[in-house]
């Protein structure tokens, strides 16, 4: 026989195995063993209880066998498949226990809480428990078991689409919001609730005396109704830009160039009728759509540049035969006046002569100015 001395420390506990298997709890202080063939039948485990979780293969024979130790111990966590836990360490929430959770945890230094919280009735985290979950990004000590909690943002411009196992079941308002992901599939889409813009570009399409244009159409969108828009479309932003595509093929198959270039803006009213009519079921809103540019095949530019230059061209000769005219009425209409006022002949006579003067050096006069007038002026 021998007897050996345990010490166990004030912030220790200690497991007697005899022969391996439990014994007894050993208190703080010193304990006499007795060993009583001396071949080291008798094991004491110390464990510091400032560390309160009690991981050992003996758990679940304590739990199952020592009910009385147990309770004088240990505080007993065994959760169902629809609770979850909230652990606290003197008041401070340290971890998120999953679904059937068994574990022990020592009585003594660290007080230890468990609150039990069913989660079979709804997904959402009650608002009081989500803020706590969301405060825990502020501490010095991370809260272990967050993977299990699904924690949202939503924006003050968005909204927020809530699906479970699948299924869209509601709006989110903006603000935070958490739910649980044990036993069921959960997502959140945030959705942009603000004026948007799209770009259809690159689009290559036949006139109806088949000229291949290529247009880009710019557009402003929003999302009206969340709840419709992404219940009855996969994703609604293709769907509209389909809807774009269409609207403008509609728009531009259907017209000459001529008809085109004429009125542009027809195609951005065609386009938003055409579109509008097709989003009023879907929880969408055209804001409004424009043609940016319309691009040209080369040879078609050629050959409207010319045309245009022929265009011009005759303009021109139009506004020049037109202006010639006005100036032969003009001079009809003063020879007619000076065919009747023989002053009126001699005034514009001695107004050529001055505008003669202008051009010339010296003029020489003989004869006085009568002599001028009928034609004996020599120019030198």
């Amino acid at each position: 026989m021998q007897l050996k001395r345990v010490n166990v420390k004030k912030n220790e506990r200690g497991i007697l195995l005899r022969n391996g298997d439990f014994d007894r709890i050993l208190e703080p202080g010193s304990h006499w063993l007795l060993d009583g063939l001396g071949q080291g039948q008798l094991r004491v485990e110390t464990y510091a209880i400032d560390q309160p979780a009690f991981n050992h293969p003996l758990a679940d024979y304590l739990m199952a066998r020592e009910p009385a130790v147990v309770e004088a111990e240990f505080v007993r966590v065994a959760l169902g498949e629809n609770e979850v836990g909230l652990r606290s360490e003197n008041d401070v929430l340290v971890e998120v226990l999953a679904p059937t959770t068994r574990r022990l945890y020592w009585k003594g230094l660290v007080d230890v809480r468990v609150e039990v919280v069913d989660i079979s009735a709804t997904a959402e985290v009650e608002a009081k428990v989500a803020a706590r979950l969301l405060q825990t990004q502020l501490r010095q000590r991370p809260v272990a078991g967050l993977a299990g909690v699904l924690q949202v943002q939503v924006p003050e411009h968005a909204a927020g689409l809530l699906s479970v196992d699948g299924k869209v079941e509601r709006v989110l308002a903006p603000g935070s919001h958490a739910f649980w992901k044990y036993g069921r599939s959960v997502s959140v889409e945030v959705v942009d609730l603000r004026l948007q813009a799209m770009e259809v570009t690159g689009q290559d399409i036949l006139t109806r005396d088949k000229v291949g244009l290529r247009l880009n159409l710019s557009a402003t969108w929003r999302c009206t109704d969340v709840l419709k828009a992404h219940t009855q479309l996969h994703k609604p932003a293709d769907h509209l830009y389909r809807e774009l595509q269409f609207g403008l093929r509609a728009a531009v198959g259907t017209r000459t160039l001529d008809e085109l270039l004429e009125n542009k803006s027809a195609i951005d009213e065609l386009v938003c009728a055409h579109v509008r009519a097709k989003l009023s079921a879907y929880g969408l809103e055209l804001d409004g759509a424009g043609v940016k540019d319309i691009v040209l095949p080369g040879e078609m530019k050629t050959i409207l540049a010319q045309v245009v230059e022929a265009g011009k061209s005759a303009e021109a000769n139009v506004i020049r035969r037109r202006e010639e005219t006005a100036a032969t009425r003009s001079l009809l209409n003063t020879a007619k006046v000076m065919e009747d006022n023989p002053v009126a002949l001699r005034l514009k006579e001695l107004e050529t002569l001055e505008r003669v003067a202008e051009r010339i050096d010296r003029i020489s006069v003989f004869g006085g100015l009568d002599q001028v007038l009928d034609g004996l002026v020599k120019l030198r």
